[in-house]
């Protein structure tokens, strides 16, 4: 006999040898009908396999990462079947599950795929799936493998690199692959199937490699699954915020001026500024100063950071002077200027925390094939902050910035989200700096604020920057997609690294403890998420026109000049358009770009003096007085930002 424990701290007993989906199966059909994976001891499994240890059995479902990690891995399998069944002589690689799908990259010789061929590949792969034919894992030695695989060079590289005894191939069918496990049962449970496109892709990411042959895919266990999500994509392509920022004249891109670095146009720079001047407003009720640092910095700055030792290699490179040896990096990071800050003046306990914010902006080299938009930049502006704080006063200041970051998210309408804390990973300490010690003090300082602040936490290891832990708002837009947007850290080491001070009440020098925080993440990102999430209908106190005046002919432009330089008095944002177009045209463009409020000026108002309202998205609004409709925009954003 075995003994089972399950997460919630039950144990049932089982004859040695039993299969996990058995054991779902004692529980209830309708979970063993539902689970797609599980581990075992912490360790994947597969679902038929037998037990023969006492362990912690976990199952996992659609609503589970791993679930869908298995399912999606699963389907991998499918098309490399597939792609085999009409390209006998393609050369398969890999095929991971992704955050949306799976790919597999092929060597198809002197073959070519094209979007022609997806729909044939499809039907193959449902034709295999309809077949239940089991996931079967069997452990086979690395003579074997390299045996098995003796014609593909990619696979022989990849089993080169693995230890005999830790090899495993994955049967269905007659197909057999190199795979290290994580499966669903059988090939039944895939319903729906859709190869999203081809791309080209370096063999093991290196572009000295062969370019091989990227297939994406997707699939679900229903057909309406696949139907909802196609439907989703759809809406997310009319949310770009590419395309939108296009529309919207809110920000570009210049080759000129080079790959990744936007460039703000009047409306996106209001747009920015009034981001900024919000946040700006909160931290100054929250106790913070404003600092100014610049865009460079000696490397010896970075050295003593250990930013350079991290990245170097991979970043921009130093930017010589005419002194001999003297070497400038653009900065990638605001925090080694701020410990700076707090060097040039000497602080007792009386003088924490010291609260310093910036907008700093920071470059770092990412590659082309890496840039996206906004989200993904060479140059971005942070809402960076740095707090310098006693280690009694560290919790409450973490919390404090929680506080900060929820009254953001509150205030834009983010309100699914998950606090992730960001753990070091405990296998690899040679990726981190500092004494474990520290890290410790840290680690908890953040569980216990989280759990104080009752946020919907998870735990992800491995995911700590180099000199601390985390907490990362993991939030979830108007599409259900998740984006990381806020960060909290707590530091220990960068203190000690810059031999940072203060004298406490004891008249000994102590270590300040850092955090590092930015609600935001940084402001082209947010911007991005933000204009996705909204669909470019941005909340009115933030929105860079907020009234587009509309006379009916020439003869009143007079009188819409007249209205938007009152509403300007009430610091209202409006514009008039005084072009030669119909007024049906203009209220169309006026929804295009999706300017919150139209006012309609013809004879009757000029006559009254009244406001014919309309807003996007809801059209007439009826008459009003300038002072009513003032009235009313007032009250709709104090009602947004209060």
């Amino acid at each position: 006999m075995i003994t089972v424990t399950f997460p919630d701290g039950n144990q049932k007993s089982y004859d040695k040898g039993i299969t996990a989906m058995n054991v779902a199966k004692s529980i209830s059909n309708g979970l063993a009908r539902n689970i797609l994976s599980g581990s075992y001891d912490g360790q994947t499994i597969e679902l038929n396999d037998p037990l023969t240890s006492d362990g912690l059995l976990k199952f996992f479902t659609w609503s589970d990462t791993q679930g869908k990690e298995a399912f999606w891995h699963s389907s991998a399998h499918l098309l490399a079947q597939a792609i085999v069944h009409f390209y006998p002589n393609a050369q398969l690689t890999i095929g991971p599950a992704i955050e949306k799908g799976f790919y597999y990259d092929v060597d198809f010789g002197g073959d070519m795929i094209f979007e022609k061929d997806f729909e044939r590949i499809e039907k193959q792969m449902l034709e295999f799936a309809r077949l239940k034919s089991e996931f079967k894992l069997r452990a086979v030695t690395k003579q074997e493998a390299l045996n098995a695989y003796k014609n593909n060079p990619y696979k022989t590289e990849l089993i080169s690199n693995l230890e005999d005894g830790t090899i495993t191939f994955c049967d269905h069918a007659d197909f057999t692959d190199l795979c290290r496990g994580g499966h669903i049962p059988h090939t039944g449970y895939i319903k729906a199937v859709k190869i999203m496109n081809v791309a080209g892709a370096y063999w093991r990411g290196d572009e000295n490699n062969p370019q091989l042959t990227r297939i994406y895919g997707v699939s679900f266990q229903k057909q309406g699954e696949l139907k909802d999500y196609l439907e989703l994509l759809e809406e997310a392509k009319k949310r770009d915020h590419r395309k939108l920022g296009k529309e919207l004249e809110l920000f570009t891109f210049s080759k000129r001026v080079g790959q990744g670095l936007p460039m703000w146009l009047p409306k996106g720079a209001a747009l920015r500024e009034r981001l900024e001047d919000f946040l700006k407003k909160a931290q100054k009720k929250a106790g913070y100063s404003s600092v100014i640092t610049p865009h460079i910095g000696n490397k010896e700055l970075y050295v003593c950071s250990g930013h350079y030792a991290k990245y170097g290699k991979d970043s921009f490179q130093p930017i010589g002077t005419p002194e001999d040896g003297e070497e400038y990096l653009l900065k990638p990071m605001n925090c080694p200027h701020h410990c700076e800050l707090y060097k040039a003046i000497p602080k007792s306990y009386k003088d924490l925390p010291v609260r310093f914010a910036e907008f700093g902006t920071v470059y770092r080299y990412e590659q082309s094939g890496e840039l996206h938009g906004l989200t993904r930049v060479r140059g971005f502006t942070q809402d960076d902050a740095h707090i310098f704080c006693t280690p009694d006063q560290l919790k409450s200041e973490f919390k404090s910035v929680i506080d900060l970051v929820l009254y953001i998210f509150k205030t834009l309408d983010f309100t699914d989200y998950v606090a992730q804390v960001s753990l070091r990973d405990p296998n690899k300490p040679e990726k981190y700096i500092g004494s474990d010690e520290n890290w410790a003090k840290a680690e908890s300082a953040i569980i216990e604020a989280a759990a104080e602040k009752e946020l919907n936490t998870i735990v992800e290891y491995g995911e700590a920057a180099f000199y601390g832990p985390k907490l990362d708002f993991m939030v979830k837009d108007a599409l259900g997609r998740n984006w990381q947007l806020g960060t909290i850290q707590v530091d220990y080491n960068l203190p000690e690294r810059f031999e940072l001070e203060y004298k406490g009440s004891d008249n000994e020098t102590h270590r300040p403890v850092m955090i590092h925080r930015a609600p935001f993440g940084s402001m082209e990102r947010f911007v991005a998420v933000l204009l996705e999430h909204c669909g470019g209908n941005f909340p009115l106190w933030l929105t860079p026109e907020q009234v587009k005046i509309l006379p009916v002919s020439d003869k009143f432009n007079e009188y819409a000049q007249e209205i938007a330089k009152f509403l300007e008095i009430s610091d209202i944002r409006a514009l008039v358009d005084d072009r030669n177009e119909k007024i049906g045209r203009k209220i169309r463009d006026a929804e295009v770009t999706k300017i919150p409020f139209m006012l309609i000026v013809g004879e009757k108002e000029a006559t009254s003096g009244e406001l014919s309202v309309r807003r996007h998205g809801k059209g007439d609004l009826g008459t009003m007085t300038r002072q009513e409709f003032v009235q009313n925009i007032e009250n709709e954003i104090s009602q947004l930002i209060n």
